[in-house]
C-alpha cells in the first residue's frame, strides 16, 4: 500500500510549494507523475515549471507531449502513470486513481478553498478506510511542514 501524505498548504501557494517537493523528489531517485485538476491547469503548471526559478531546472513534460514515458515529472489531468512514477502528487482536488504501484501519493491543498478542504477531508476518509498509511502535514509560519496527524 502506498504511503499517503496530505499537505495542507496554508501559507503559500501551490506554485511556490511544488517545485521543491518535486525537487526533492528527483533527488531520491523517483520519477514522480502531477495530476492537476483540468487540462488548463496541467498547462499552466507546466509553464510555471519552466519559469519558476532562474538557478534550477525541472525536467519536466506534459502527458500529451511525445516521449512521456522518459520524463522524470509528468504532469497529467487523468489518471495514467505514463512514466511509471513512484510518487504521485494530487493537486486542485483532482481525483486519486488506485494508488497500487506507487511508494508514496501526496495530496496538496490549499486551505483557503472550501472545496478543496472538502475533498481532503473525504479522500482521506476513503483512503484511511482501505487500510493505506495516511499522514497529514500542514505549513507553519515559516512555510515548513509540521506533521499534525
Amino acid at each position: 500500500m502506498a504511503e499517503v501524505l496530505f499537505y495542507h498548504l496554508t501559507e503559500s501557494t501551490l506554485e511556490k510549494a511544488l517545485p521543491t517537493l518535486l525537487e526533492k523528489s528527483i533527488g531520491r531517485g523517483w520519477r514522480a507523475v502531477v495530476q492537476a485538476g483540468s487540462e488548463e491547469r496541467r498547462d499552466a503548471l507546466d509553464q510555471h515549471l519552466w519559469l519558476y526559478r532562474d538557478d534550477s531546472f525541472l525536467p519536466h513534460g506534459a502527458d500529451h507531449e511525445p516521449h512521456a514515458e522518459e520524463q522524470p515529472i509528468i504532469l497529467t489531468a487523468g489518471p495514467a502513470n505514463p512514466n511509471g512514477a513512484q510518487i504521485r502528487f494530487l493537486v486542485d482536488g483532482a481525483p486519486p486513481p488506485p494508488l497500487d504501484g506507487y511508494e508514496r501519493a501526496v495530496f496538496l491543498f490549499d486551505g483557503n478553498d472550501d472545496g478543496q478542504l472538502e475533498g481532503a477531508r473525504t479522500h482521506w476518509k476513503a483512503l484511511k478506510g482501505h487500510g493505506h498509511d495516511v499522514t497529514y502535514w500542514q505549513q507553519a509560519p515559516d512555510g515548513r511542514w509540521e506533521r499534525k496527524a
